[in-house]
């Protein structure tokens, strides 16, 4: 297959995966919700650190702080970080998984789900937060070498984990197992790029250039402060779909690699996109 045939193909899945969030137009308050959580996270973080500061913000640095309240701070945030993403991504997946089973879609019952998950989700959370602590410490702590030997390992490692929510979700399995389980899959249908999280990515940049200038230029008609916050809210929501959208894509490759039905998107289209090498 040619590589304009699997950006085709890469752009068909996209938009399909547009297609069941247009008929599930619910599904794109779980990115908002995230989003909204680590606002608040980032806020409380902050609150409690001006706070234990006596409330002087000049006073707050963590340079001062030992290496080991630094690494664990960062530790903490981290863990809750990524749980609040994977507990709304996994709701968003389940969500997915009743509508491909022609079943009734509601946030509830989204939340519900991730809700008795909540053990397996701390689980990878912790597991995610190593990592991520690590490859941050190495990027702070090294030279540039160093910093791009963390960057390949990161991007190693985000190939590695793409399918871990829904097999935490669905699968029995430990993070470790989980890793193991999405690296499997991957190499299974992995092919030359993932032509739709591409595809996505156009889709994103392009939305928000267009909506931000769009509503900027609306709101500064009354005002440049209504018109920055026009353009911010206007990205914000082209994030919140784009978003909603790609974990919809992962919830249908991933149920459409171990044999469920997936509506819209076929298994040859997915085959095509994920080919093995």
């Amino acid at each position: 297959m040619s590589f304009a045939d699997r950006i085709s193909n890469g752009w068909n899945i996209a938009m399909n995966s547009f297609k069941i969030l247009r008929e599930n137009k619910q599904l794109v308050i779980f990115p908002i919700l995230s989003g909204i959580s680590i606002v608040l996270i980032i806020g409380s973080f902050f609150t409690a650190q001006l706070a234990a500061a006596g409330w002087d913000a000049e006073s707050i640095n963590l340079e001062d702080k030992s290496p080991v309240f630094y690494f664990l701070l960062s530790f903490a945030f981290y863990v809750v970080n990524y749980f609040v993403v994977v507990f709304f991504n996994m709701a968003l997946i389940h969500c997915t998984r009743l509508y491909f089973r022609g079943e009734e879609v509601t946030v509830r019952k989204g939340i519900q789900y991730s809700m008795s998950r909540l053990s397996v989700i701390f689980s990878w959370a912790l597991v995610a937060a190593t990592v991520g602590v690590i490859l941050r410490t190495i990027q702070e702590n090294s030279g540039l070498l160093g910093k791009i030997v963390a960057g390949v390992i990161g991007i190693v490692w985000s190939v590695a984990t793409f399918f871990v929510v829904p097999v935490i979700a669905y699968e029995n399995v430990g993070p470790i197992d989980a890793v193991k389980r999405s690296t499997a899959m991957m190499k299974e249908k992995w092919g030359e790029s993932l032509v739709a999280n591409f595809s996505f990515s156009i889709i994103y940049f392009l939305g928000s250039l267009l909506a931000g200038i769009t509503l900027y230029f609306i709101g500064s008609i009354f005002s440049p402060v209504l018109g920055v916050f026009l353009a911010i809210a206007g990205v914000l929501s082209i994030l919140a779909i784009i978003s909603a959208a790609q974990t919809i894509f992962v919830s249908a490759v991933y149920h459409n690699i171990t044999g469920d039905p997936v509506k819209y998107i076929n298994q040859q289209m997915v085959d095509d996109l994920f080919g093995k090498k």
